[in-house]
Parts: structure tokens; C-alpha cells; sequence
């Protein structure tokens, strides 16, 4: 990921790093920031993070470049605030690893992976927090107080077994690998798109999910 001057990125050493991306041959004078408080040559080692104990599969910085946030291997979702380097918030959460994340607007972002779902959290100087599964449980068709044979003579003339329990809650089959940002207004993502090993490629509406989620703000 870059921002600016400068780039981010993990790797299987279990660190994540910020580098200068200062090139004087930009059209625009390189800028310094809290990341790079004078400028420093191209490729130079501004910042380095440990990430607890596993590998780091996704980083991104916020829309103002002042956040950064990395999900890795352990389950474990990270932010570092560029007003308090010495400081990594850090979430494990309970998921099967994600695998990569993208910044809605200044506050929020999702994450996905191994969980086959898009997953909210907030940001802010205080750390990271949970926000919501995106993925709406769907919901299962009541079969009623059917009786034993009568559900027995329904499957009969169907010609199938009942899969209850076998069935996939999530829109996505496998593992998720990647999100896109697909339209944004005022700063903040609208509407992005998911794409993982099952072969899909899905579009989420920022819109729909919060109309679907009681008391979500993204």
C-alpha cells in the first residue's frame, strides 16, 4: 500500500513495515509526516511493528494516511495511530485468519479471509473494535410441527436427504483473497467487491448492510 511518500507492506518474518517512497524525480516536492518527520531517500526504513505470531497477509493505510492497519496470520487484527508509533493495538479475534482489508472511510474498515465473510471494524486513537459480521445470516424456511412420516414421505417424493447442518451461511464458499473499493461518496466507500477461491466475485452496497443490520454505521 502506498500513501503519499510513503509505502507499506508485511511479510512471514511476522513484521510490518513502513518504507519512504520519496522520489525527487515526482512532480510534486515530497512531503514530510508524522511517518517521515524529514525526508528520507527512497526504500529507507521508517517504521517496523511486530505482529504477535503470524504472518502478515494484508496492510493498508487509512484514507488520511495517518492509520495503519494489517491482518495476519494468527487471527489477529492491528493499528498503528502515525501520532503514537510506539503503540500497536491489537484484536485476536476467535475467525479463521484473514487474508485481506479495505478502509471504508477514516474510522472503519473490513477484513476478510479464511471466515468466508466481510467483517467491520472501527478504528480511532483508542484502538481497534469489532463492529459486525457483513454477511447477514440467512435465514432458514420454517418446516413447522411436521410429523416424522410426513417428513419422511416428503423427502420420499423428493428424492433428496434433508442437508440441515450441511449448509453454507455465507455468500462466498471459500476463502476470500480480495477487496475492492467499486464507488465512494464523501469519503467514504460505498459499495465494494469481494473475490475468493470459490470463484465469485461479490458486491456488497454499504447501503443495503446497514439497512440489514440493526444499528450499524460504517
Amino acid at each position: 500500500a502506498v500513501v503519499s511518500t510513503q509505502s507499506t507492506g508485511g511479510s512471514c518474518d511476522f513484521k510490518c513495515r513502513v518504507f519512504s517512497a520519496a522520489l525527487k524525480e515526482m512532480s510534486d516536492k515530497p512531503q514530510t509526516s508524522l511517518w517521515m518527520p524529514k525526508l528520507s531517500k527512497f526504500g529507507t526504513l521508517l517504521a517496523e511493528f511486530d505482529s504477535n505470531n503470524g504472518w502478515v497477509h494484508g496492510v493498508k493505510f487509512s484514507p488520511s494516511g495517518n492509520l495503519l492497519a494489517w491482518v495476519a496470520h494468527d487471527s489477529s487484527v492491528n493499528l498503528v495511530n502515525s501520532n503514537s508509533l510506539e503503540k500497536v493495538h491489537t484484536v485476536l479475534t476467535s475467525n479463521l485468519p484473514y487474508m485481506c482489508l479495505l478502509w471504508l472511510s477514516e474510522g472503519s474498515f473490513v477484513t476478510a479471509g479464511h471466515n468466508m465473510s466481510p467483517d467491520l471494524y472501527y478504528a480511532s486513537e483508542n484502538g481497534v473494535t469489532f463492529g459486525a459480521k457483513l454477511d447477514v445470516k440467512k435465514e432458514k424456511a420454517a418446516s413447522g410441527n411436521m410429523s416424522a412420516m410426513a417428513r419422511f414421505q416428503k423427502l420420499d417424493v423428493q428424492g433428496k436427504a434433508e442437508t440441515e447442518g450441511t449448509t453454507l451461511e455465507t455468500t462466498h464458499a471459500n476463502c476470500i483473497t480480495e477487496i475492492r473499493a467499486m464507488e465512494s461518496a464523501n469519503n467514504k466507500v460505498t459499495k465494494f467487491s469481494t473475490s475468493g477461491k470459490d470463484g465469485q466475485v461479490v458486491i456488497w452496497d454499504t447501503e443495503s448492510i446497514c439497512s440489514a443490520i440493526a444499528g450499524l454505521k460504517i
